[in-house]
Order: C-alpha cells, then structure tokens, then sequence
C-alpha cells in the first residue's frame, strides 16, 4: 500500500512584487543613535559628560564633517576613530584638536556605503584624573532627520 501525502504552502511573491515590497520598505527610527538635528549627543562617563557635535547633522557621507567634543573635564590623551558598526568599513582616525577649555574639534571624512542604512561608530578613549575612559556613539549617516 503506498500513502500519497500533499501539503499546500502559501504562493510565493512574483519577483516584481518581492522588489516592489521591499523598495517601499522604510527603517524604523533608531533612538539610540545620535541625531544630530536634535542637538548634540550627551553620555554620561561616571561623574562627567561628554557630548559629540557633528555638523552639517545628516552626516552626509564623502564630505569634510566638523566634529565637536566638549566635556566638563580636560581629557588627557584623547584619541578619537570611526568605524562601521554593523559592517567593516575601515578604521578611521579622528585628529581633534583642543580649541577652547575642554573642547575638541576636528574634521571628518567617510565613503559611502551602498546599503540605504548606514550606522557610524565613533569611539573616544582617553584619561580623566589617570584612569582610561571609553565613549562611543552611534549615528546614522545621510541622515535626512526624517524618517523617509
């Protein structure tokens, strides 16, 4: 005796349907990365804050970005990189240069990525009172401030 078992799934997308669904897909705002429309970007590092600037704020990727750090303490040897966080671009280190007291400001360039979301990493090490301190943001670049 032979049993002839069959089963149903549900039809699969066309092709063109699957790409028209997916072109009009839109991102969910992420709202732990840093928008830079709203201001500057504040952590806490134990008893100070450190906030990061960049400006123009959508982040416009393979174009100069100015990059401010403030804290409310002086950081001794501050060194300061970029890179991808949810995909391997490259390391890319930030010069900042200290411009008024506790103030930091330099100049940031990256290349763009071919996926429509792209999410920067920038982490700052450095000392407050001889012990090493880490701080990192994560921010959206080409970000319109609108969620498209």
């Amino acid at each position: 005796m032979m049993v002839l078992a069959t089963g149903c799934e549900k039809p699969q997308k066309a092709p063109e349907q699957a790409l028209k669904s997916a072109t009009k897909a839109t991102f969910e705002i992420d709202t732990s990365l840093c928008d830079f429309h709203q201001g500057a970007c504040a952590k806490q590092i134990g008893e100070t804050l450190i906030s990061l600037a960049i400006s123009p704020a959508d982040s416009s990727s393979e174009k100069p970005l100015s990059v401010t750090l403030t804290s409310g303490v002086t950081l001794d040897n501050l060194e300061v990189r970029v890179e991808g966080r949810d995909m391997f671009m490259g390391v890319i280190p930030v010069i900042l240069s200290e411009t008024a007291k506790n103030t930091y400001q330099g100049t940031l360039i990256y290349g763009s990525c071919s996926s429509n979301y792209m999410v920067w990493r920038l982490i700052a090490s450095f000392e407050i009172d001889g012990q090493s301190k880490t701080v990192m943001y994560d921010f959206l670049a080409d970000n319109s401030g609108r969620n498209d």
